[in-house]
């Protein structure tokens, strides 16, 4: 072989060495990442080439799909009672693809996930279409139901969880959104969307999970806990040393009571929750100092990023950096607190079950298309967040609120309650309506087998600031919720 001819050879032996390795390079190693990409048309045209598996509640799917015309995709998405569920669902779309749960479970609600590796062999040799696994949720239906509708015309969030598990039991959030009016590739689809995104009430946020507010007087139920923690106090029952009003410390800023009561000078624990008396908390917080605070917090979930229930909420903030004035402030869940309703129904659960924290998930169990089962939860303990004495300490304070102070409103025959009561200043000094929440649990022989947190914004709504307090708003709502969860 002449040199010219040899060089050419080997060239070109270079060029099939070279497309070989990129062949096997993007089959095996770009292989997920390309399948996965949000351009590559095909594998969104066999994601839609059959029906979807369903999101169960109850026992029955909330989910569907039917067939389309005039596309290449065959199937879309459907949804019942699709604003009730939105929260829960997320939405799986031809044109916008997916969120949620519909996202986080797109391979097994396709059938293309390899836990259905044998389902789709024996599919496969018998002549069977692909088919989708279900996802199976922990939701109450008629809790999600009580608390879609207790929310009615307001902005805001419900979260019920089963204190004992972590299940989640209702996860509202309202306005809401029906995911079927866009599910499709078609004109109307993309101008439903449109109209969801311009809505200046946000519709599509999922106010349980991803958007924080300052938890205001509900936040006194762990200051409480973290005082009696830390030695601060021992006795519920024991004669604080906080005046009204209450100045805060190096600052000549002074703090009054919403409800003027004689029994918040120098309140107690007990009479500091019965009537949310802001100076028996700010002087707990003080006294605690912003470690300690911090501390206690962080054990609730405040300052965790990865609480994923498997659809990961908004980090719950404890700040790292607060001076005296600042530590104080969080004592009555004010200052630069921020909170999830997730993350308040966590803290109050977490107190209902003897201070164990457990870890809040909402899909039970993943199923296959045969019904089999892929994929069981268990319940993790997140973390033990006080002691069961202190807890219990907490659980009298809250049921004598309920039994004789501001959170009346969840009272339920027969059945012991623990509540308390906030509302939330924001705004730029103040200026807007201020929030409402409601925090909860009933208790059986058995413990608690559900705890609710409630957030109420009622801006725009027409009511008046005089007329806005947790227990008015928030706490029917709890009540409902606790309720539908008992029935049995």
């Amino acid at each position: 072989m002449n040199k010219p001819v040899r060089h050419i050879s080997v060239f070109i032996g270079v060029l099939i060495l070279a497309l070989l390795l990129q062949a096997t390079w993007v089959q095996f190693v770009r292989g997920d990442e390309l399948s996965g990409d949000k351009n590559n048309r095909r594998v969104r045209i066999a994601s839609f080439a059959q029906p979807r598996g369903n999101i169960i509640v109850g026992g029955k799917p909330i989910t569907g799909s039917v067939e389309t015309t005039g596309s290449d995709f065959k199937y879309k998405r459907t949804f019942t009672d699709g604003e009730l569920y939105a929260p829960v669902t997320g939405y799986s779309s031809q044109t916008f693809g997916s969120t949620q749960l519909e996202n986080l479970n797109d391979k097994l609600l396709s059938g293309t996930d390899d836990k259905l590796f044998l389902q789709r062999t024996t599919d496969m040799l018998t002549g069977k279409k692909p088919r989708g696994g279900d996802v199976v949720t922990t939701i109450n239906p008629k809790a999600q139901q009580a608390a879609f509708k207790g929310l009615g015309k307001y902005k805001g969030a419900v979260v019920a969880l089963d204190p004992r598990s972590g299940k989640v039991l209702a996860l509202a959030s309202t306005p809401s959104y029906d995911p079927s009016v866009f599910a499709g590739d078609r004109n109307k689809d993309t101008e439903a969307w449109k109209k969801l995104l311009d809505d200046k009430n946000k519709p599509m946020t999922n106010r349980a999970l991803k958007e924080r507010f300052p938890p205001g007087s509900t936040f006194k139920i762990l200051t409480a806990a973290a005082a009696l923690e830390h030695g601060i106090v021992s006795d519920i029952d024991a004669k604080g040393s906080a005046p009204v009003p209450y100045k805060l410390p190096l600052s000549t800023t002074t703090i009054r009571n919403d409800v003027q009561k004689e029994e918040c000078v120098n309140g107690s624990i007990k009479t500091g929750l019965q009537w949310s008396c802001n100076n028996v908390f700010l002087d707990l917080a003080d006294k605690l100092g912003k470690d300690k605070m911090r501390e206690t917090a962080e054990k609730f979930g405040f300052n965790n990023k990865k609480i994923d229930i498997p659809v990961r909420a908004a980090e719950s903030l404890y700040p790292t950096k607060l001076d005296r004035p600042q530590t104080a402030l969080t004592g009555m869940g004010q200052g630069s607190l921020d909170s999830t309703p997730l993350q308040i129904a966590m803290m109050t659960a977490g107190l209902a079950n003897d201070g164990k924290v457990m870890k809040p998930y909402m899909v039970e169990e993943l199923r296959g298309p045969d019904l089999s089962t892929l994929e069981k939860h268990k319940p993790e303990v997140m973390s033990q967040a006080v002691s069961v004495g202190t807890a219990k300490k907490v659980q009298a304070a809250m049921e004598n609120t309920a039994q004789n102070g501001t959170g009346k409103k969840a009272l339920i025959d027969g059945v012991t309650v623990g509540a308390k009561t906030g509302t939330a200043q924001h705004g730029v000094n103040n200026e807007k309506l201020p929030y409402a929440w409601f925090v909860s649990y009933a208790k059986q022989g058995d413990g608690s087998p559900v705890a609710v947190a409630v957030f109420i914004d009622p801006e725009g709504s027409g009511i008046d600031r005089d007329e806005i307090s947790g227990g008015g708003l928030a706490g029917p709502i709890a009540k409902s919720v606790m309720q539908a969860v008992l029935s049995k």
